[in-house]
């Protein structure tokens, strides 16, 4: 039994994201979500998931959406990050079925001065709906956790009944990510509020429940965006199994990991701090700054490696006449990005015990 025998290859949406994320729960493993800016980023990552043999989140970020669409277009009022935010999609949904993995399609952290963005991709994914029978993405977060928790709750529940129509998923976070990651600066926020408690967890399970078992919850134990040495960050993943057992006993319920939890500011994590987490019900891990460097790494070395070869279109180092197009063809230095970002996909893939699941 492995996950293909739950939900098919290429983009799940609907009852398939709950019985995937079911899936991860039941058998204590989490997947990975890699923002994409690129549909070279998406492929790197895609590519990583087929060869170790795991599912797969890819995300995009409002900024990140805007990069995809073309820095060059005006986003006044977020139609660059719409727009891109469609076209990741449509690119992911052409080729996933191809890497033979399931993939959940995910939009990252919207803040409530975003909320256009969030609007422009639910009516793309109603758009979708409306003509396949199925919508554009898998899933989608909001982030407003800045906003009070009973604002937070209020507008999620808006949207909810929206989503749950079409098979939405939806994320949203409660307890303030640190840090600084799209425009949104948390760095100089109390310590305290980096914690979620657990009645805040349970308030949000009871009022979604209501609507729909489709949603999950990034709750804060000490999480913080960026990158910082092993170590430097208090995160107490333990905490999550305190959110687990409120909301198991005001359920009376048997079920011993009754939420769907997510983590966030994972980047410089230890190991230890990914499995506990990864036991106490996380079933999706953000991973950005670490792939963003990943990424870098294979152009950076071609470059430096190939530099007497980069300098001109014609001359090098085997004569004034030798060609350089064959160094120079962007599928040449793009590619060794992408190499080096999958190997660092991979090592999530086995931090967080997907790898192999298929």
């Amino acid at each position: 039994m492995g996950v293909l025998d739950v939900v098919p290859a290429g983009v799940v949406d609907g009852k398939d994201v709950y019985k995937l994320f079911d899936y991860c729960r039941e058998n204590h493993f989490a997947i990975p979500a890699f923002n994409v800016t690129s549909s070279s980023v998406a492929n790197a990552a895609m590519e990583a998931a087929r060869d170790a043999k795991s599912p797969v989140i890819l995300q995009v970020s409002q900024g990140g959406a805007a990069f995809f669409a073309g820095k060059g277009l005006a986003n006044d009022k977020q139609q660059a990050s719409i727009a891109g935010a469609v076209a990741a999609a449509n690119h992911v949904r052409a080729v996933a079925e191809s890497y033979g993995i399931p993939v959940v399609l995910h939009s990252d952290h919207c803040a409530k001065k975003l909320l256009p963005w969030f609007d422009g991709m639910l009516e793309a994914d109603e758009a979708n709906f409306a003509k396949e029978g199925k919508p554009l993405f898998s899933s989608h977060m909001l982030d407003l956790s800045e906003e009070t928790k009973e604002e937070n709750i209020e507008t999620c529940l808006k949207y909810l009944p929206r989503m749950a129509k079409i098979g939405v998923w939806l994320e949203m976070e409660i307890g303030i990510t640190g840090g600084e990651e799209d425009g949104v600066n948390n760095e100089n926020v109390d310590n305290a509020s980096l914690y979620t408690q657990p009645e805040d967890i349970w308030d949000i399970y009871r009022q979604f429940s209501e609507v729909t078992p489709n949603f999950s919850i990034a709750a804060g134990f000490g999480n913080v965006h960026g990158v910082y040495k092993p170590g430097n960050v208090s995160l107490q993943p333990d905490l999550l199994r305190k959110h687990q057992d409120y909301v198991r006993e005001q359920l009376k319920s048997d079920k011993e990991l009754p939420v769907f939890l997510v983590f966030h500011g994972g980047s410089g994590s230890e190991k230890h701090e990914i499995t506990t987490a990864v036991k106490n019900g996380v079933v999706k891990m953000n991973v950005d700054t670490d792939t963003q460097f990943a990424y870098l790494e294979g152009i950076r070395d071609f470059v430096l490696n190939k530099k007497d070869y980069l300098m001109s279109q014609v001359g090098n180092p085997e004569g004034a006449d030798k060609p350089n197009k064959k160094q120079y063809d962007p599928r040449v230095w793009v590619r060794e990005g992408e190499k080096t970002m999958s190997k660092r996909c991979k090592i999530a893939f086995e931090d967080l015990l997907s790898a192999g699941q298929l």
